[in-house]
């Protein structure tokens, strides 16, 4: 079975954790969700990157969370989410997913 990219898994915890905590109207369960994939990208960057690049795009994923919520007043909810996301997903790409791709 093929692993899914760690960009993909980052992406997807920003943009369900968001989902989540929308639709169900459960801040704390959309949070599970976006914890839940960050570890797992976490994970995925210490095996390809090391652990200087995981703490690095750790700490990206949790500024694009917290990032989304003034930058969602500007530009609204979801096109804040799916940007911060979109930008996570490139640099987790460029620092880490790449180096496997084969």
């Amino acid at each position: 079975m093929a692993k899914v990219p760690s960009a993909v898994v980052a992406a997807t915890g920003l943009v369900g954790g968001y989902g989540v905590a929308r639709w169900t109207r459960k801040r704390q369960l959309g949070g599970v969700v976006l914890a839940a994939a960050g570890v797992a990208a976490a994970q995925q960057w210490r095996a390809r990157a090391g652990g200087k690049t995981a703490a690095a795009l750790s700490a990206a994923y949790v500024a694009a969370f917290a990032g989304s919520h003034p930058l969602a007043r500007k530009v609204g909810a979801w096109p804040s989410v799916l940007g911060v996301a979109g930008a996570v997903a490139v640099a987790s790409w460029a620092v880490a997913d790449r180096r496997t791709d084969g």
